[in-house]
């Protein structure tokens, strides 16, 4: 008799009946047709069994604590490999857990596909009460770009096909993936069920932009004065690492790269911008946008962040998706195609005898860049004590610079912003963060995702608040022995240590954590490197030993609970404060 993983494969001598596969194997050989090795989820009912034998065939089974961890891992994996991550989960619950991430995966444009056991359809849709019953599909449909359910194990191939195609074509997203627990046993023809698999070919074509559309940019762009070239996430993603490149240094235009797209071009260049981005945005007269968009991050390209006072700007955008032209400001040249066969055209415009912008808009700008930078070198050289978080982030920093190839995860309030503008990058794709949502909880799955699809060392700068959110998954960083140093920088509470209970009760204020907490204690109760440190010495010795280690390690950086600003630099998204009564 056959074990669910060992399905029988013999011909019966007698009946000479086919070798039959099952909707098990049917996924996994989908999968691994495609060119995905790596499942990221929690196991049980109905997918135990399948997360055992996709192990047992070869693939990478990595399981977290947490749904929306290990949502958040697959989500990381997409964008660093332009391959869909695929998270795992149980039914109802289970896929609950992993909605968050799979709708954050979507606002970010990473390619993600979230795959949940369910129900049976016969019992759900007449409410008959089944174990986790729930309508999976219309809850994930309005939360991701593509929603398909498989009922057949002949179109289990078909199902997959789909939600590849979807979750990376056009602009990139999160698909949800719906299989019935009674799928997985429906057996057919090896043979038949072999045919009814489909390799994906050319999954996101190249998209070209309209002849006219690059005069039209070509024609703007030679007319600015004050150009600059704005870099998001989408950029990075593109891998036109070198034509951006190209494109910056031939036309001698100041970029200033979203925090995602550091280190499309090291953040020590000359053309950087990024220490005078107020001066940069409200200066400028034409900005090109290069796979970012015009959100809340970016004022929605209005307002006193963008100089309105000193007349309109003008916009080339650089965008796969036609809807987002116009979302909050005219849009003057719009380049509609991916980001490599956009930048491609336009050099295909500029020759060498390309007029770079003058001295009178570039020569402020290394002015104020210099200025602004000996200003953070004379806080970074500080040692107060306790640290607070320009000390700290110096050691993170030159940590960073010495060991660039590391990927860097960052999130918090005060922590997440000061290690935006502290730290530099220096290659592309090595910084992750909270993205276009400002999601706290991404920590450890994106630095469990930066191990395991890249093999390179992660460095996790995260707030103790943020920490807190997926903090137990330092297990699943040390079950896979993962080489990751998650450092916490631990001021007390949220924001800060030292708010107070206003009614004078007992209770500790809303956003007061126990104090002096060990976090490092974590790390070592699942056999890691836990280090406590209070002075910038003892924090770049940590830092130091873990890189060179490779060992899971969890830094605990006490930081003064003085310091640090309500909802960080976003404090203009807080309500007025509430009419004592």
């Amino acid at each position: 008799m056959c074990s669910i993983i060992e399905l029988e494969k013999e011909v019966d001598s007698e009946t000479k009946q086919p070798v039959l596969t099952d909707g098990f194997h049917l996924f996994l050989d989908a999968l691994k047709l495609n060119g995905i090795d790596t499942l990221f989820g929690l196991p049980g009912i109905p997918i135990t069994d399948l997360l055992r034998m996709a192990q047992a065939e070869g693939m990478r089974v990595i399981s977290f604590r947490h749904e929306q961890n290990a949502g958040n891992a697959a989500a990381a994996a997409g964008f660093l490999t332009g391959k869909p991550g695929v998270c795992m989960t149980v039914s109802a619950p289970g896929f609950l857990n992993g909605l968050t991430a799979l709708a954050n995966a979507t606002t970010n444009c990473f390619p993600m596909i979230l795959i949940s056991g369910s129900s049976e359809r016969e019992i759900v849709d007449l409410q008959q009460g089944d174990y986790e019953e729930m309508d999976q599909l219309a809850i994930a449909r309005p939360m991701c770009k593509a929603a398909f359910r498989v009922l057949r194990a002949q179109d289990i191939g078909i199902g997959i096909a789909r939600a590849i195609r979807a979750a990376v074509s056009g602009r990139p997203g999160g698909v949800y993936l719906d299989l019935p627990a009674k799928l997985f046993s429906q057996t057919m023809p090896e043979e038949e069920g072999n045919k009814s698999l489909i390799k994906v070919v050319d999954a996101a074509p190249s998209q070209r932009p309209a002849e006219e559309a690059v005069e039209r940019a070509i024609t703007l762009l030679k007319g600015a004065k004050k150009p600059l070239i704005l870099l998001g996430k989408g950029a990075a993603y593109s891998r036109a690492d070198q034509e951006i490149r190209e494109l910056v240094e031939k036309t001698g235009i100041p970029y200033l790269p979203m925090s995602m797209a550091k280190g499309l071009l090291p953040d020590t260049h000359e053309l950087s911008a990024a220490a005078t981005r107020s001066y940069v945005l409200q200066e400028a007269d034409v900005v090109v946008l290069v796979g970012a968009r015009l959100n809340w991050l970016l004022s929605h390209g209005k307002g006193k962040t963008w100089g309105q006072a000193n007349g309109p700007k003008k916009f080339i955008q650089i965008d796969i998706c036609p809807g987002e032209i116009d979302s909050n400001v005219a849009i003057d040249a719009p380049l509609i195609g991916d980001v490599g066969s956009c930048v491609r055209a336009l050099l295909a415009r500029i020759g060498n005898d390309w007029a770079k912008p003058s001295q009178e808009w570039t020569g402020p700008i290394a002015e104020r860049k210099a200025k602004n930078l000996g200003k953070m070198a004379d806080k970074l050289a500080e040692r107060p004590s306790p640290m607070n978080f320009h000390s700290a982030l110096s050691v993170v920093k030159d940590i960073v610079r010495d060991n660039p190839e590391a990927i860097v995860v960052s999130e918090g309030a005060n922590t997440l912003d000061f290690a935006r503008s502290i730290v530099d990058m220096y290659l592309p794709r090595k910084r992750l963060d909270v993205g276009t949502w400002g999601v706290m909880g991404i920590g450890m799955g994106f630095a469990v995702a930066g191990a395991v699809v890249t093999g390179h060392r992660v460095i996790a700068i995260e707030g103790d608040s943020a920490f807190g959110f997926s903090g137990m998954e330092v297990e699943t960083i040390c079950r896979y022995q993962l080489p990751v140093c998650v450092v916490v920088f631990n001021n007390n509470g949220i924001y800060k240590g030292t708010d107070k209970n206003a009614s004078g009760g007992k209770d500790t204020a809303p956003t007061v954590f126990v104090k002096n907490a060990r976090y490092e204690m974590m790390m070592q109760a699942f056999g890691g490197v836990g280090v406590q440190v209070t002075t910038t010495g003892e924090l770049q010795q940590a830092m130091s030993e873990a890189l060179a280690s490779g060992k899971p390690t969890l830094i605990n950086v006490a930081i003064d609970e003085t310091v640090g600003t309500e909802s960080g630099r976003i404090t203009n998204l807080n309500p007025a404060k509430a009419v004592k009564k």
